[in-house]
């Protein structure tokens, strides 16, 4: 196994995890200053979404005509000069076309980024070495916003810092091997019905952990500033969900690799399932700091499931073909849950972002239940 690419890879794609822990609250706390209401702030968040959905068809065609690694490079660019913008042009119609490419670019970086990381990594090794990548990610996300709180949130030093982080990706994957082999001709995202078909637990839980992250990076920071906490204990509780992902990631990918991963995947759904219905009763309470760490560990351990159930079966353009399954999925879970819970939180209820999840994770446990549910069947067709 080539471990020194496994490493460099890995740390490409977190440092986009980085530069989006620190510029996507940013994009929604600058909008909230400038008077935008909760559903304009859930259209700028669900405008990536959009983007992935076109990144994913892009990606195969992409990755044939100009190889993975460099594919991976011209995207990091591209990510890099639209982060850049929001910083250039502090406009809401421009920004919606700005994070549009945005979305574009860094489904590309995904796709191939998981593509080259379960390419390389052995099955004995599967579960930790996903697992820690995905530690990777989350810690990244993490630390995004305490970074932004040291930057602060009046300037642009946020989206200059972001946009530095990214141009660091494509110098680390300079010169590395092993990528996926994908022919010129190759088509990404055709047979998604057939994938979620085949096995829609798995679908369904791409699609819920997408609308999470989505809501936790965006409308998790206004749904507490409406619950009347400072700005300060808001950047904070945030980021108590995301070590909450980042937390559960490295035993889970353990114990992936020694038990029943269908288990432990229905495990993640109830515990999501629980705290989702708990959030709103002991959100003012110091329970509250457990219970987001809950919160943030068992929906991220649904994704980190996910990569594993899928990486182990398919390689070079098959595992490119499905792995942008799970990235079209992710494009609809982006633009569901921003826009469904922007819109209900502003003319509903406060308290839809938990609520919502609670329901995604109560049809997450139905869809488990089926005998067949983790039986992968024509997930790169």
């Amino acid at each position: 196994m080539q471990w020194m690419t496994y490493g460099t890879v890995t740390c490409a794609v977190v440092l986009v995890g980085l530069a989006m822990g620190v510029s996507l609250p940013l994009v929604s706390l600058r909008l909230d200053a400038w008077g935008y209401g909760a559903f304009a702030i859930g259209v700028m968040a669900a405008m990536p979404a959009f983007g992935v959905l076109l990144g994913a068809r892009l990606t195969g065609p992409l990755a044939g005509l100009c190889g993975t690694r460099r594919s991976l490079q011209l995207c990091l660019w591209l990510s890099a000069l639209s982060v850049a913008g929001l910083a250039l042009w502090p406009s809401y119609p421009l920004w919606l076309l700005l994070r549009l490419l945005l979305g574009v670019s860094l489904t590309v970086v995904f796709v191939l980024g998981e593509s080259w990381i379960n390419q390389l990594v052995s099955d004995a090794w599967r579960g930790r070495l996903v697992a820690l990548y995905g530690t990777g990610f989350a810690v990244s996300q993490l630390c995004g916003p305490l970074l932004l709180g040291v930057l602060g949130t009046t300037g642009d030093a946020g989206f200059w810092v972001a946009s530095a982080l990214l141009l660091l990706g494509p110098w680390l994957l300079a010169g590395r091997e092993g990528a996926p082999q994908v022919a010129g001709h190759a088509g990404a995202g055709q047979g998604l019905w057939r994938f979620c078909r085949g096995q829609p637990a798995i679908a369904w839980a791409v699609v819920l952990f997408a609308a999470f992250e989505a809501m936790v990076l965006t409308l998790l920071p206004i749904y507490l500033l409406r619950e009347d906490f400072p700005q300060a204990r808001v950047l904070q509780m945030t980021s108590a969900v995301v070590v909450g992902n980042a937390l559960l990631q490295l035993p889970l990918g353990l114990l992936a690799d020694r038990l029943p991963r269908a288990a432990l995947f229905r495990g993640c759904a109830l515990l999501l399932l629980a705290s989702s219905l708990a959030l709103p009763a002991l959100l003012h309470s110091p329970l509250v700091w457990p219970l987001l760490l809950v919160f943030g560990a068992s929906a991220g351990g649904l994704y980190t499931l996910a990569l594993i159930l899928v990486g182990a079966r398919y390689r070079d353009a098959a595992l490119v073909r499905a792995n942008a399954h799970i990235a079209l999925l992710w494009g609809i879970g982006c633009l569901l849950g921003p826009l469904s819970t922007g819109a209900g939180s502003q003319w509903l209820s406060g308290h839809v972002l938990p609520w919502s999840m609670a329901a995604g994770a109560l049809l997450l446990l139905a869809l488990a239940a089926r005998r067949d549910a983790f039986v992968l069947r024509g997930a790169a067709e």
